[in-house]
């Protein structure tokens, strides 16, 4: 279900300015940073919230440094996140915070989680952040200001077919069995690097397309400034440019028709991470 997709404005989106980017992408390597304190932790606590997902206090305390930082520069704003809940604001900004994502890898010691931070306004995502604080890396991307991973600007891949395409997703078990073969069949080398991490790769040219059937608006905010500042494109599963249906498809662009193709079949409707 759509979460609060009401009609962007009309006229032309205003573009992020090129210190906005800055201070996204700050927050979130701030955060992203003060997860490492418990990341790789053996006897790190982990609770277990209503949809089955875990949460850990690395998660919770992410989060509430994030707040922190936009109650005090940005007071006006409205925030919605993963952990203490919120709501988009359709007539004004709203920043939208995954503290960790991929909180199932990060609580096993794997360094491909990120923190994402994205900040939204009537005509959608403005500025999205992918901050990989195991890697060292931080992907910004602003509206009109290109996309870049620290400075160096960012395009993705020009593979034009499916055959030898890279395409990843968060787990293969959200899939119909006919999605799946349709890929496969395609040629395409399948890959379970998700969560951001597949976004990362699409929007830095190392993979062609990152697959969620099933996920959260906070999973997908970044990702469609991300990837359109990238060369690429970012819709829902059926090919709507939609990041509050709770699933998405991201590409080089040259793929997207063929990939959206494939997933025609039908779609889960379990919770994502």
């Amino acid at each position: 279900m759509s979460q609060g997709a009401d009609a962007p404005p009309r006229g032309d989106p205003p573009n992020a300015s090129e210190s906005l980017v800055g201070v996204v992408r700050d927050i979130a390597a701030a955060a992203g940073a003060l997860t490492l304190r418990w990341f790789g932790q053996r006897d790190l606590g982990v609770s277990w919230k209503r949809d089955g997902t875990e949460v850990t206090e690395a998660d919770q305390a992410a989060e509430r440094l994030v707040r922190e930082r936009i109650a005090q520069q940005f007071p006006g704003d409205a925030i919605f996140g993963e952990e203490q809940g919120g709501a988009i604001r359709p007539d004004g900004r709203t920043w939208i915070v995954d503290p960790i994502d991929g909180t199932r890898g990060f609580v096993r010691g794997v360094p491909l989680y990120a923190t994402l931070v994205a900040l939204v306004d009537p005509y959608g995502p403005l500025v999205g952040v992918i901050d990989l604080p195991a890697m060292g890396s931080t992907l910004a991307a602003g509206r009109g200001t290109g996309c870049w991973l620290d400075d160096h600007r960012c395009v993705v891949s020009d593979h034009p077919v499916l055959r030898g395409a890279m395409i990843n997703t968060s787990s293969y078990e959200t899939f119909e069995p006919s999605q799946f073969e349709a890929l496969r069949a395609g040629g395409a080398m399948m890959r379970t690097w998700g969560d951001a991490y597949g976004y990362f790769l699409v929007a830095t040219g190392q993979a062609e397309a990152m697959i969620d059937p099933v996920c959260e608006t906070w999973d997908l905010a970044p990702m469609p400034v991300i990837m359109s500042e990238a060369g690429g494109i970012f819709t829902d599963v059926e090919g709507r440019p939609e990041y509050r249906n709770r699933n998405g498809i991201a590409t080089n662009g040259l793929l997207h028709a063929t990939v959206v193709a494939a997933m025609e079949a039908h779609h889960g409707s379990a919770h994502g991470e």
